[in-house]
């Protein structure tokens, strides 16, 4: 099945690439692989809140930005590759949580991150992680995620 058959499967609709907020490109092909850059839970063009996990943002609503911050990474990452049909699989997913010094829920906000991609790409959605507490991100943003893409 097509990753393009899958989102259709899941009902899931890719939104429109973010625009970067600074100097950078949202994701650059290499050898094999896309790297994305960090990507905030946009939609519509918006952060949908700011805050510090552990404070103004629950632990379950951070869950569900870092689902948005994965369907973000695969629309730049489908963009730059030259289709969605062309990412293969996942090999990384780095995930930072802007939380309070007492929170220690990390693993479980990008989780959101990874059980998406493990939706749609099955077996080939299965990926090492990274998941860091910072104190602020850009945007006061409580996510962002970057992903390692591979080509198919």
């Amino acid at each position: 099945m097509t990753v393009s058959a899958r989102l259709a499967e899941l009902g899931i609709q890719l939104p429109a690439v973010a625009a970067p907020v600074a100097s950078y490109v949202p994701a650059v092909v290499h050898a094999g692989l896309v790297y994305t850059s960090g990507q905030l839970p946009f939609s519509g063009g918006a952060l949908p809140t700011t805050g510090k996990v552990g404070a103004e943002v629950t632990a379950e609503d951070a869950n569900l930005y870092a689902r948005t911050c994965a369907l973000n990474a695969l629309a730049a990452a489908a963009d730059a590759a030259g289709g969605v049909d062309r990412i293969a699989g996942v090999l990384k997913v780095g995930g930072f949580v802007a939380s309070t010094p007492d929170f220690t829920g990390q693993p479980g906000v990008i989780n959101g991150a990874s059980e998406v991609l493990g939706e749609i790409f099955g077996e080939a959605g299965r990926h090492a992680r990274a998941a860091v507490g910072v104190p602020v991100l850009p945007l006061d943003s409580p996510v962002e995620v970057e992903v390692v893409f591979i080509l198919a």
